[in-house]
Formats: C-alpha cells, structure tokens, sequence
C-alpha cells in the first residue's frame, strides 16, 4: 500500500499538511506495509529536508501511489485517473465553485474521501483543524480591537511560532472590562475557550453575564439553546432543535446590548435561524464593537458578514444601518473579521494537531477491514458515482 503527501497547488498558498515528519516516521514504524513518499514542496511549514532527516522519501513523482493525502481543493488539471485522495473537496454543501473539481473527479475515476466527511457512527467529526481556528481567530478579535481602538498592536498570528506565542503576546496585554460572547462549544469552541482561559480571562454563565458588571474582562460561552427559542415558547432540548430547527429564532439579541466582542465558534445548518441579525446590529442599544466569525459563513447565521476577509488583510468595517463595507475606522463601523482559511496562521500546530489525529482515528481502519465504517463514510465517489450517502449531489454534478 502506498501513500503520498501531495504538494499543495491552490492560492492563496496553504502552508499545512496532512502528516508532519515525525507523525509520518510513526506511521512507517508502526504499519512498515505502508510505503510513504512525499511530493517535494517549497511552502509547506515543514521543508523537504525536514522529512528526508526522517528517513522519508521526498519525490516529484507520486503517480504510483494508491492513495494521496493532501488539504485544500486540487486544480482540476492536476488530479491523478484512477487514485483515491483524502482532501477537504468543499462539495458536500454544493458548494457553486467547486462544482468542476467534483464532475471532474467524477470524469476521472478517482474515489474521493473527504476530510470533513470523517465521522463517527453518531455523525461527529473525528478530524479537522477546528481546534487552531478557534485560537487564531480569538488572537484575531482581540488585534481588531487593538487596532480599532488604537490601544495595543499586536503582529500578525502568522508571523509568530503557534499557539504558545499567541498566547504569550495576548497575555501581556491590558484590557478594559470587556465582556465577550462566545457560540459554540465544539472543536472550535473549545480552541476559543483555550486561549481565553489562557489569559486568564474569567468565565460568568450567560444569567451573570447578562445582569452583572465586572471590573474586568470576562467572557461566556454559549449553546445553541442559550441563543434560539421555539417560537411557541416551549422549552425543550437540544434533540428538538436538532430535529426542528425551522421551529426557533434567535434570542441572541440580548447579548448584543450587553457585548464588546462576539466570537463566532458553532456550526449552523442552513435550517437554523439566522443568530446575528441586522436588526440587532442596527439596534440603539447594540454594544457590539468586534464580530471575528470564525464561521464565516457570507450570507448566512451573521449579518456582518459580507464577504470573507484574507490573512493578509483579516478586517474589515461594516455599517449596520446601511448594510455595507466601511474603512475600519468609520465611527459607525463595526470591525469584521471573517477568515475562512485561519488555521493556515498556526500551520505548523495545525499540521501537527491534524495528523495526529488522522493516525488515531483514520489509519487503522485501512488494516482492519474498515471495520467502523469510516472509510466508507467519509468516501464521496467510488468508481465514476456518487456513493450512496452522497447521492444527494447528483443534481449539483448535473448543474440543475
């Protein structure tokens, strides 16, 4: 069985990869029937040499490799017949713009898993970078707010080491008393919460949140049914929303008279009501000052979010009352940041954290018969079609 790690080709570059050298030594010294090659590279965070002193070999050809392990789309050009590839495809929501790369998949023989496809029997993600999106983008919230306000500069999270030098830098930081909310307690959640617990800023449950006044930086972590309620009234849980989402609306607006910050860290199904409106945002009484929507969803749960925003420039303004981008410092403009891409500013943790959890979960079920299914769930096409899980993509191969 061979494996290659494929050279990212997507731009903006990508800096992160599948396995780092020592989880890919691991892997060899662990199941030798692999053989493991690596497609040369000059931007990936580690460096051909890096796996070379690993004892991998590093190669400009991987064409007779049975499976290949990149993370971003790959140029339609650039895909391999007949070969199965674990990425991220962004087609499982018809994504428009990658509609191509998935017919072209397709016209090509090549099964495709699907890194964000990786799931348990109960549909819960095994794999991804959400943990370093949730860091990076509250290193974010707080730069914004440096910058908006004119009280502190931080350096861009890409230029530092990773996660201990974010933290580092935040905590020498003096903050007024903000309060900051946070939705989500996922993978993404919980990176957010990392680094605030980090700095020490104290966690309230949303009732004191709500009603107290604190002489320091606090925050509150929310869940979904801390910020949507059925339209009935009725209080039910989280299997109710789950199962009836169409059924609720957003009760985050009392939040947003009481918040500096808002750090958006759920996951939210196109059925699910809208979180952040532009009511709420136009309100007299909106406190909100940052939106960093680590979601960034455009068109979606958040209002203020218009488009997404880039590494290199992660801000932007947004005015409420007239719905439209604004320079950053507009005394009406709320700071927006909306990066889709944020674990690409700690690509070295990222890369670490991922392959880690790859070996763990992913691996072993190539040796013992896929005995869990998860290879077989996460697999998009086999053999010229769709699987069966995934039929549902049919149309949007057909481009109805």
């Amino acid at each position: 069985m061979k494996f290659g790690i494929i050279k990212e080709r997507k731009n903006p570059p990508d800096y992160r990869v599948v396995f780092s050298p020592n989880e890919l030594a691991k892997i060899n010294q662990l199941y030798p029937e692999i053989d493991v090659k690596v497609e040369s590279s000059d931007i990936r965070v580690f460096t051909d040499l890096d796996y070379q002193n690993m004892g991998i070999e590093v190669t400009n050809d991987v064409t007779d490799c049975d499976f290949l392990f990149g993370i971003k789309e790959i140029p339609v050009d650039d895909l391999i017949p007949n070969k199965s590839y674990f990425i991220f495809s962004h087609t499982i929501k018809k994504q428009p713009h990658n509609r191509k790369l998935l017919q072209a998949i397709l016209e090509k023989n090549i099964d495709l898993y699907d890194h964000e496809a990786i799931v348990d029997d109960h549909n819960h993600r095994l794999i991804g970078f959400g943990r370093y999106a949730g860091m990076a983008g509250v290193y974010n919230a707080f730069r914004a707010f440096g910058i908006k306000f004119e009280l502190f500069k931080l350096p861009k999270a890409e230029t530092l080491s990773g996660r201990d030098a974010l933290i580092a830098h935040l905590k020498r930081l003096i903050l007024p008393p903000l309060k900051i909310v946070v939705t989500g307690t996922g993978k993404v959640g919980n990176g957010t919460k990392e680094i605030l617990d980090a700095m020490k800023i104290k966690e309230v449950t949303p009732e004191n949140y709500l009603t107290k006044k604190y002489t320091q930086a606090v925050y509150t972590q929310l869940d979904v049914l801390d910020y949507n309620k059925r339209k009935d009234g009725q209080q039910l849980d989280f299997a109710d929303f789950l199962n009836n989402p169409s059924e609720y609306v957003s009760d985050f607006e009392k939040f947003t008279k009481v918040s500096d910050i808002y750090i958006t860290a759920h996951f939210h199904s196109n059925e699910a009501p809208v979180i952040l409106s532009r009511d709420m945002l136009n309100a007299n009484d909106c406190q909100i000052k940052i939106v960093a929507d680590i979601s960034c969803d455009v068109n979606g749960s958040i209002a203020s979010t218009l488009r997404c925003s880039t590494i290199a420039e992660p801000f932007y303004g947004y005015h409420p009352s007239e719905n439209k981008e604004v320079d950053v410092f507009h005394p009406a403009a709320i700071v927006v940041m909306a990066v889709d891409n944020l674990p690409c500013e700690m690509p070295k943790d990222a890369s670490v954290g991922f392959g880690e959890m790859f070996s763990k979960h992913v691996i072993p079920a190539f040796f013992n018969g896929d005995k869990d299914g998860i290879l077989q769930r996460a697999k998009i096409t086999e053999k010229g079609k769709l699987t069966e899980r995934f039929s549902y993509l049919q149309d949007y191969v057909d481009g109805k």
